[in-house]
């Protein structure tokens, strides 16, 4: 259940940003899901019922007013939130990942 704070961030400057970038269907703000809250930061899942395409959006309010970036994303709401909690893959992860490709061409084949 989304709460009152989400309905006064989603007001009407932010309808005309909150269009699908794929078929610009206009995205129901009671669609909408608050993955994570801090101070006036939320992130937000949203994802069009027309073509299916979802995105994450950041809404940030401040002196200024409120701002939103968002990105197009094939992960499901609890995916973002499952990945959320991931430690970050590190520098010797894709090293490592580099070299038992190079190693292994049967493994590349099997995975492309």
């Amino acid at each position: 259940m989304l709460d009152d704070k989400f309905f006064s961030l989603f007001d009407e400057s932010l309808k005309t940003v909150f269009r699908c970038p794929v078929c610009s269907n206009r995205y129901n703000p009671i669609e909408a899901k608050i993955l994570a809250e801090r101070d006036n930061a939320h992130l937000i899942y949203l994802q069009c019922l027309n073509c299916q395409t979802a995105i994450l959006a950041v809404i940030l309010a401040n002196n200024l007013g409120l701002s939103s970036v968002g990105a197009i994303t094939d992960l499901t709401s609890e995916d973002v939130l499952k990945f959320q909690e991931s430690e970050a893959v590190s520098f010797d992860d894709v090293i490592e990942m580099h070299q038992i490709l190079a190693r292994d061409r049967v493994l590349i084949d099997q995975i492309i």
